[in-house]
C-alpha cells in the first residue's frame, strides 16, 4: 500500500528535508522525508490500525 501526504504549516514554512515517521497504533512502520513539493509517500504493508505521522519540527527554523 502506498500513502502519500502534503505536509504544510500555518504559518507557511516549508517543511523540505523533514523527517516523517508513520505510525500504527503508536509504534513507526514507516519512515520517509518532505520533498521540495511538500510531499511524502509511505510504501507499507496492509494495516488495520489508528495512522498519524510524527515530524521532527526540530529542523524548521523560527
Amino acid at each position: 500500500m502506498t500513502i502519500k501526504l502534503k505536509m504544510e504549516l500555518a504559518s507557511g514554512q516549508s517543511l523540505h528535508g523533514a523527517p516523517l515517521e508513520l505510525l500504527a497504533d503508536g509504534k513507526p512502520i514507516a519512515r520517509g522525508v518532505v520533498d521540495n513539493t511538500g510531499h511524502a509517500v509511505f510504501s507499507v504493508s496492509s494495516v488495520r490500525a489508528k495512522l498519524a505521522v510524527r515530524v521532527d519540527r526540530s529542523i524548521v527554523k523560527r
